[in-house]
């Protein structure tokens, strides 16, 4: 059987490496983008846990001693709270010994 070989052009060779390299690089891009937004939702993540941690230290300290603790430090003392600050900025705001203190956590830019 007789089979015709196609022979492409030069120009038809430099086309198709071009749209190769084309897809390539977009694939690249999206690469990037997308693990730039997992990365930001991780960072966002972590800020959420380390809020969560507070607040149950906060109310461990109440169940044991009757009242919320006056500062952030107390409970990094007393209670094993770890807290990243080169990382995050943490506010703690206490307003009565029996009421819930407000507690807000930022990444450090």
């Amino acid at each position: 059987m007789y089979h015709i070989k196609r022979v492409l052009s030069l120009r038809t060779r430099l086309a198709m490496a071009a749209g190769l390299l084309a897809v390539l690089a977009l694939l690249i891009a999206a690469f990037a983008l997308g693990s730039r937004q997992v990365g930001r939702d991780l960072d966002s993540a972590s800020a959420q846990a380390l809020r969560q941690a507070v607040l149950q230290a906060a109310v461990q300290c109440y169940a044991v001693e009757g009242s919320y603790p006056s500062s952030l430090d107390y409970l990094e003392e007393n209670y094993g709270l770890l807290v990243n600050h080169d990382r995050f900025i943490v506010t703690y705001e206490a307003f009565a010994s029996n009421l819930m203190p407000q507690v807000n956590v930022l990444e450090r830019a």
